[in-house]
């Protein structure tokens, strides 16, 4: 992309985004009010027009490629969607191709390297405090950690999407472009081997991290401030302005840590480990950078699983911070979700339906697998005393929502005599028997007499997730329990920690069992036991958050698992106190090929335009 149409792209964007007015306030009156003669602005212009500058940095803020929806878990063997013409269905039944990828963070992640690496190519030359030295490095060194943090974003982004081996046997990342570019540049360029890439994003997590504070927090006394923004006349208002809890959800030194934790954990996994430079132990490492900052194990947040219903915390989220949350984005105040996903006898679309395969993925109360002998889990009565995570993430036939008993069986009305949330009733009905429930304000309402909404909290980085990841990767280098460095907690605690945080190890009555958490007492010693254990917590705690389809294929794990629901009827139709009949059934085949579609493809238009951009293997 030429500098000058990304400069005319942002002159007719940036007027509409208020966040420079809160960063910029040190900008004269004159300078806000009285444009200049002429509205045609060149690149030489930018360094002289703090506001347009920075507009640069915002532009890349808005193509951050995380997702404020549950999106792709429908490709996955999590769940199927109820919208015939979902681009992530007709993918996962068999039309994912280098043509045609809803996956794709090709363009979008190009496009915001190309923003940070032009801000980069400028931000020591505009005059962001001409009057106050001290405020002008302040301001220079965080929006230069800012974007070389968002750069590594992009980065990581795009090799999740589109890393993967060549027919030559090297695994590839993307090509490293670190200037911006503009019209006399040589857009012909190879792709650099996954391992550079993984280098250049370390790098880049790295010049953020010293650039950065972990917390943007006010201060109040001179005591905190850094020595190098003391020694150029510093105040605390000054650092605060720059620094302060107005910063609060920009790209931090704590989120640039968590950044390169997951690059680590991506290139140490089975898909990529052999060629990334990458090992587990490693992964680990950053991890419990991340983790050491809160005290380990014990910084674990008690209501991090369910931090989006949080209605006190939420509502505060402005002056106080979610404990759960590392990185996230401003609160919203919308029932966008509830719309999309509540039932439809509540007006919701229901699209989103959880497979019966995920609901086999919770344990029962005592923390065994449905699968164990030892477990209780009864089929005729598949609910019963099971993990309460369950309940809080999926709504199941009986469950109660919104004070409304949802019914999801067959030819099974609820109180109300309606059928509509029964399984495949009319076309938002559920396909599986089962509704989404996490992510969801029960406060909200959709009714179009009385539609009403609550605010939102969309997370980039979850503490929770970096505990699994550190679980995951300590568990590879070092076994259940092994801590060769020293950080104080290993996999088998970080484990424990989360499933004691969501009540496991109990009995029906949710009274401690007198062994605790016995299965996972039981496996605790055994390395392929526990991987398998960590897998299924991480798929259970970060379920619907867009993480289970790159999951299944940095595991190498099968693609093909088919999903299945629930189908719920009565024994004796007749009969209006009859049994209940549960039965498993098919839903829909999933069509990848495991031969090759671990990676995705580089975009078919791209690696026909330019000959130095070799394809993935098998596309």
């Amino acid at each position: 992309m030429k500098n000058s149409s990304i400069i005319k792209k942002l002159i007719s964007k940036i007027t509409v985004i208020g966040y420079c007015l809160l960063v910029l306030g040190f900008v004269s009156c004159d300078d806000m009010f009285n444009p200049a003669e002429e509205n045609k602005r060149q690149l030489e212009d930018l360094t002289k027009e703090s506001t347009y500058a920075h507009g640069l940095l915002i532009y890349a803020y808005e193509r951050l490629p995380y997702a404020t929806t549950t999106q792709t878990d429908v490709a996955t063997d999590d769940a199927v969607t109820n919208v015939t013409n979902n681009t992530y269905l007709t993918m996962a039944t068999g039309s994912w191709a280098s043509d045609n990828n809803p996956m794709s963070q090709w363009d979008n992640c190009k496009h915001g390297i190309q923003y940070a690496n032009l801000f980069l190519s400028i931000v020591d030359k505009v005059s962001w405090a001409p009057s106050a030295a001290s405020k002008q490095q302040m301001f220079i060194d965080r929006m230069k950690g800012e974007a070389f943090g968002i750069r590594a974003v992009f980065y990581y982004y795009l090799l999740q999407a589109h890393g993967g081996y060549a027919d030559d046997g090297i695994l590839y990342g993307v090509p490293l472009i670190t200037v911006a570019e503009d019209g006399s540049s040589d857009f012909n360029q190879p792709r650099a081997t996954f391992a550079d890439c993984v280098k250049q994003c370390f790098a880049d997590c790295d010049s953020a991290i010293a650039l950065l504070p972990d917390h943007y927090e006010d201060i109040k006394s001179e005591e905190e401030i850094p020595a190098k923004y003391l020694a150029l006349g510093a105040n605390v208002s000054g650092y605060n302005l720059v620094f302060g809890q107005k910063a609060k959800n920009l790209l931090s030194g704590k989120a640039a840590q968590a950044v390169k934790a997951q690059v680590a954990l991506l290139a140490a996994s089975p898909a990529f480990r052999d060629q990334s430079g990458v090992t587990s132990a490693e992964a680990a490492t950053f991890c419990a950078n991340v983790l050491k900052g809160i005290g380990g194990v014990s910084g674990l947040d008690d209501s991090g699983n369910t931090w989006y219903k949080n209605k006190s915390k939420i509502d505060n989220s402005t002056t106080t911070e979610i404990p759960e949350i590392i990185w996230r984005e401003d609160r919203r105040q919308d029932n966008d979700q509830e719309k999309e996903n509540f039932p439809p006898t509540l007006y919701g679309r229901g699209s989103v339906n959880p497979s019966q395969n995920l609901v086999d993925a919770f344990p029962m109360a005592s923390g065994r697998p449905i699968t164990d002998p030892q477990s209780g889990y009864d089929s005729q009565n598949p609910y019963f005393n099971r993990d309460p995570r369950l309940a809080e993430y999926i709504i199941c036939h009986g469950s109660t929502f919104k004070k409304n008993v949802i019914s999801t069986g067959v030819d099974m009305p609820n109180e109300d005599g309606e059928t509509n949330d029964n399984l495949n009733s009319i076309e938002t009905s559920t396909r599986t028997g089962y509704y989404l429930k996490k992510l969801l304000r029960e406060e909200v309402s959709v009714s179009p007499t009385s539609s009403s909404s609550q605010y939102h909290i969309y997370p980039r980085i979850r503490y929770t997730e970096i505990f699994l990841a550190y679980a995951e990767a300590a568990n590879d280098a070092w076994g259940p329990q092994g801590d060769p460095t020293g950080v104080g907690f290993t996999a088998y605690d970080v484990i424990k920690a989360i499933r004691g945080r969501a009540s496991l190890g109990r009995d029906e009555y949710g009274f401690p069992l007198p062994g605790g958490d016995e299965y996972l007492e039981e496996i605790k010693s055994d390395k392929a036991k526990m991987t398998e254990l960590i897998r299924n917590e991480r798929r259970i705690e970060l379920c619907f958050e867009n993480k289970r389809f790159w999951d299944l294929r940095r595991w190498q794990m099968p693609l093909n698992e088919s999903v299945k629901g629930m189908k719920i009827e009565k024994v004796d139709p007749e009969k209006e106190d009859s049994p209940l009949k549960y039965t498993t059934i098919e839903v829909e085949d999933r069509k990848y090929d495991s031969t090759y579609q671990w990676y995705g493809p580089i975009p078919k238009g791209e690696v026909l335009k330019w000959s130095n951009l070799s394809q993935n293997k098998g596309w």
